[in-house]
């Protein structure tokens, strides 16, 4: 099987206005809200350089500065905590200006994510790269985006995440048209469609928020009209790749079975937050006990 060039860049929009969070993202980014101890996006960075994509480049808009902030260093804080002797605290400020080389550029108009992705053609240039959504987070226990990585550096083209969801939940996402491949866990894709009704959707293969894309998205990205929503849409950029295999090579899906939390969500958000908290070995204990506690007292 062709070996296809190793995959260093990755992209991640960020330029979206967060507002089923109000008023909290009125002035901080929706990125930026913390899940437990460390914003979102952080994750989605750190899950990014576990799989060897080191070179970051960040698609933000209006009022995302903070985001920029995070990933620099703060050398006032940084050296009120050494005076103070403070290590642990010191480190956890430090370890997301360590994380990868950051870039940032604005999407100046809010055109949907195929003009966010499309904003990244000049950073990216001719290579294949991998986009992140920063509300999906990836438990870092299930290496997802490694899996797509190396699933596109076998048979070349682009990579979509897919997840089976509930035939009545499938209005909510893309949704893919499959074929079965020899391996388990990937599937060739013939055809997308974005947020289609359930009787009319192809099957329960819902996209989620990780794509290694082939670089001739790009072009596609430019000629594609507004879809639904008025907004460009990925989507529809896919489903001419996965059309057209000579245009940019064939598009195939690796079906994702692990832990993932959606912070997108209000509710869901906060069931994140509780899932990742009993998790953590140094808060796990106590607030299991306390969980287990205060549902036994409103039940």
């Amino acid at each position: 099987m062709t070996q296809h060039p190793r995959i260093s860049k990755a992209v991640i929009p960020a330029a979206g206005l967060g507002t089923r969070f109000l008023p909290a993202t009125k002035a901080t980014p929706k990125e930026m809200l913390p899940v437990v101890d460390k914003p979102a996006i952080q994750y989605v960075v750190e899950e990014a350089v576990a799989a060897g994509l080191d070179d970051v480049l960040m698609v933000t808009g209006r009022n995302k500065r903070p985001l920029e902030d995070h990933f620099d260093r703060n050398y006032e804080l940084e050296s009120a905590l050494q005076k103070k002797g403070d290590a642990d605290r010191l480190a956890k400020v430090q370890e997301s200006s360590d994380l990868a080389t950051m870039h940032y550029v604005r999407q100046g108009d809010p055109k949907g994510l195929g003009h966010a992705v499309l904003c990244a053609a000049p950073h990216v240039g001719e290579e294949p790269f991998a986009v992140l959504l920063g509300d999906d987070l990836i438990d870092p226990r299930d290496p997802l985006l490694q899996r797509m990585v190396e699933v596109q550096e076998q048979r070349g083209g682009s990579v979509i995440a897919l997840m089976e969801v509930a035939p009545e939940q499938i209005h909510l996402y893309g949704c893919a048209a499959v074929e079965t491949t020899e391996d388990s866990d990937v599937v060739q894709v013939s055809g997308l469609v974005e947020k289609p009704d359930p009787a009319d959707a192809p099957s329960n293969y819902a996209i989620i928020g990780r794509y290694v894309l082939d670089p001739h998205i790009f072009d596609i990205l430019r000629r594609t009209e507004p879809g639904r929503g008025g907004e460009i849409q990925l989507t529809d950029a896919l489903q001419q790749l996965a059309e057209d295999e000579k245009i940019g090579g064939p598009v195939h899906g690796v079906v994702f079975k692990g832990r993932r939390y959606d912070t997108g969500d209000r509710g869901d958000y906060l069931r994140a937050i509780v899932r990742l908290a009993c998790e953590r070995e140094d808060l796990g204990p106590d607030f299991r006990t306390w969980l287990r506690s205060y549902v036994a007292e409103e039940m």
